[in-house]
């Protein structure tokens, strides 16, 4: 007898189980069911319709070869039967049936499953601070939504904007707005920093110069108190900093799982709201496969749940059910969170922890940061890119990786490179000894990603003792105190200017002459030494080791310094 299998929701991950089953077992019967009459759409994608960099919304629902995948589509290609414009009112699990309603005539009825999955995904949060329901208040998160925002700022009325929420979506929404429509967009984040959780600290002075630099407004460690209107429109932000005009507000305070009729059905849910579900995809109930923004798996770098809200996570975890649906037995180990996000000049990306969650963790971690080309030197069209590694100090094991650089594509493929590694707990030395596909072209002999890993070799056996671009700006400030001296040790045409405008604080000493211009270095001064990207300032480090001096080399030179705005 053909098995019944109902799926709840049909934007990514259900649309990918269902098919996934469909092509094992053709014979059986599969039900989609969707509040929305637009389903299977790539979300991810929704601020690049905002930015008109992505034309229509047609394009978010369309496969490859450009049809358009709704309800149609699945009954054709598929045999798959979505009931679209319709709500799952409750799971009944002892009967195995799902009650539904119909959002256009409002009439019920109830459907038998052998199998169900749960595909909700998450819903955006919406704090419930006065004037969250003016006119010009969006979320960002559905079709609907980028539709909105979208007509707003085409119409031509929207001259501010305001953007609550620093993580991903919010960023990518603010740049889509600053960028494509020249709108004065500011970004307010609760946390201390953008992308909290992701970035660590010199990559977020980085990505959050690259915003400023582009008149993008960036105030972290800021609450929004309230909206404020005029006519039942947005007028204005306020903050407990300050007050923002603004004719449109995004919220992308975040998510949370979708998980209500989950939690009234006895489904077992984590703390935060997510189903707990083993690595078959199965919730407390065997018969209930869950999966996507609704479900937690394990961390594969801390061994703890994790929550990774990522269009390509559910769409590999859909496989996964739709061949255990089947019979099958495939498995879904967790995740590392891998992610990336464009921005202006600048991209970045990740994976694993960063140094601040990984101290969070109890870990003894160390951050080594590096700025290096991306290809080789002498290759015309290279560019210089930052990478980030953390590492547990008495394991030498590598605990994630964070990155920026002009070429997106460039810095995700080092990110790529190293993420998949995180789940079998890599020392430095795999790192090092990690083999990627050199040509000139591409990637350096001796790659960024080997070079990052050797450098915390460095760090950690005591050969290289550094300084974060953003304690050199400390001390820079304080420099009257006269307690540092300022080595720079490019070529003296490099530090000509610098030596001019700071003379008696900017010491030109270039590597090739360190050997013999040490005793013009003051011995009762902490000395800190600079270049473009820290190589020399390492290697002029190394003399002043054998002449058993103490210095500072700081990490990624005069490139991390500018990038991260410090102006010298």
């Amino acid at each position: 007898m053909p098995q019944n299998i109902v799926v709840i929701g049909a934007v990514a991950l259900g649309p990918k189980a269902a098919c996934r089953f469909k092509r094992l077992c053709p014979e059986d019967n599969v039900i989609m069911i969707d509040q929305s009459d637009r389903i299977s759409y790539g979300g991810c994608g929704i601020p690049y319709y905002v930015s008109g960099e992505v034309n229509t919304l047609e394009e978010l629902q369309m496969t490859p070869y450009h049809t358009i995948r709704d309800a149609e589509f699945f009954r054709v290609n598929k045999d798959v039967k979505v009931l679209a414009r319709t709500k799952v009112e409750s799971i009944d699990r002892q009967a195995k049936k799902v009650l539904i309603r119909d959002l256009t005539t409002g009439e019920t009825a109830e459907l038998p499953y052998d199998k169900l999955v749960l595909a909700m995904g998450s819903a955006p949060n919406r704090p419930p601070f006065e004037g969250i329901d003016l006119e010009g208040v969006h979320t960002c998160t559905t079709l609907d939504d980028a539709q909105a925002i979208r007509e707003a700022v085409a119409a031509g009325s929207v001259s501010g904007a305001v953007v609550v929420g620093g993580g991903f979506i919010g960023l990518e929404v603010a740049v889509s707005l600053a960028d494509m429509w020249g709108i004065k967009t500011s970004v307010v984040e609760i946390a201390d920093q953008i992308l909290p959780g992701f970035l660590s600290g010199n990559m977020v002075k980085i990505a959050t110069h690259d915003l400023r630099k582009n008149d993008v407004d960036v105030f972290c460690g800021e609450k929004v108190i309230r909206i404020e209107g005029e006519n039942g429109k947005v007028a204005r932000v306020v903050t407990d900093k300050r007050t923002i005009d603004a004719e449109l507000v995004v919220m992308a305070a975040g998510i949370r799982p979708n998980t209500e009729i989950a939690r009234a059905a006895g489904i077992e849910l984590n703390e935060r709201g997510a189903i707990i579900v083993n690595d078959r995809m199965q919730t407390s109930d065997p018969d209930i496969y869950a999966g996507g923004d609704c479900v937690t798996v394990p961390n594969l770098v801390t061994g703890k749940p994790g929550f990774f809200p990522l269009g390509s996570m559910a769409n590999r975890q859909g496989r996964v059910i739709g061949t255990n649906l089947a019979g099958g037995d495939a498995r879904f180990p967790g995740g590392v969170g891998t992610w990336a996000v464009k921005l202006f000049e600048q991209n970045a990306a990740g994976a694993g922890l960063t140094i601040e969650s990984a101290l969070r963790e109890g870990f003894d971690a160390v951050n080594v940061h590096v700025e290096g080309f991306d290809r080789a030197h002498f290759y015309p069209e290279h560019t210089v890119m930052a990478l980030d590694l953390v590492v547990e100090r008495p394991t030498r094991r590598v605990l994630g990786i964070q990155g920026t650089s002009s070429l997106g594509d460039a810095l995700v493929a080092r990110i790529n490179a190293v993420a998949p590694l995180l789940q079998n707990k890599p020392k430095l030395e795999d790192i090092s000894n990690l083999e990627v596909a050199y040509s000139p072209p591409f990637a350096s002999a001796m790659d960024i990603i080997n070079t990052v890993a050797n450098v915390a070799e460095n760090v950690l056996e005591g050969r290289n003792h550094t300084l974060d671009p953003d304690e050199f700006a400390v001390m820079w400030q304080n420099r009257e105190s006269g307690s540092c001296t300022f080595v720079d040790t490019r070529l003296a045409s490099n530090a000509e200017s610098l030596v001019e405008k700071y003379p008696g604080q900017w010491l030109s000493i270039p590597l090739e002459e360190m050997e013999q211009r040490l005793d013009e270095i003051p011995e009762d001064k902490t000395v800190v030494l600079i270049c473009n990207t820290g190589l020399r300032s390492f290697e002029s480090q190394l003399i002043m080791n054998r002449h058993g001096r103490k210095s500072l080399s700081v990490q990624g030179g005069m490139a991390s310094v500018t990038k991260q705005g410090n102006e010298i």
